[in-house]
């Protein structure tokens, strides 16, 4: 790759090309920049709701982990196989995972668990593209909490990627008890999110 007075490289490949652009792309403040199927996206501030959905999981899920994991908000994962380059809003990641690769990416395969809550401006893709991205990448649980679904908030638990697809192993309304299993072996109290 040649980087030509810092405004335009000549890459080898159209990820490292796509990597290039997402790296020197200015969102105003706590807005999130993600590659989506090769697209470079910018998606607003996240609600008041939204936050509050994500510490509610953060907190019973920190109550199971193992000491040496940690949940991470907006952490960049890669998918260079789909063009993606996903900000989650949460990830469980081993620690020392952090430490050993990239500065500011890590290879979604790398996270036991990766989290969206969604909003009207990134619903299409946590619902289509991301699940697809996350599953050919092998993250073992996705977690969807989907306040303007169709029928009604619903809370939806992907798991056992094979071969680029996930299998259901949970779905209903907020409000229902999600059972995550092993290695988190816990319930996770849907009643308690609040996404307006």
């Amino acid at each position: 790759m040649r980087e030509f007075e810092g405004d335009y490289i000549l890459a080898d490949n159209a990820w490292d090309e796509l990597v290039w652009v997402w790296r020197r792309t200015e969102a105003p403040k706590a807005c999130k920049v993600e590659i989506v199927e090769g697209l470079i996206t910018v998606a607003p501030l996240s609600s008041v709701g939204h936050n509050s959905a994500v510490e509610r999981v953060q907190r019973r899920l920190y109550d199971v982990i193992p000491e040496e994991w940690g949940i991470y908000q907006r952490l960049p994962v890669a998918v260079p196989a789909r063009l993606g380059l996903y900000v989650p809003d949460l990830a469980v990641v081993a620690s020392a995972e952090l430490r050993a690769g990239d500065e500011q990416l890590l290879p979604a395969s790398r996270a036991e668990l990766v989290g969206e809550i969604t909003s009207k401006a990134t619903a299409a893709n946590d619902r289509t593209h991301k699940l697809a991205g996350y599953a050919e990448a092998g993250v073992p649980l996705y977690l969807l909490i989907d306040g303007p679904a169709p029928g009604g908030p619903t809370v939806t638990l992907y798991g056992e990627p094979q071969d680029g697809t996930y299998r259901v192993l949970h779905t209903g309304g907020v409000g229902a008890s999600v059972a995550l299993p092993e290695p988190f072996d816990c319930t996770l109290d849907t009643a308690t999110l609040c996404l307006r």
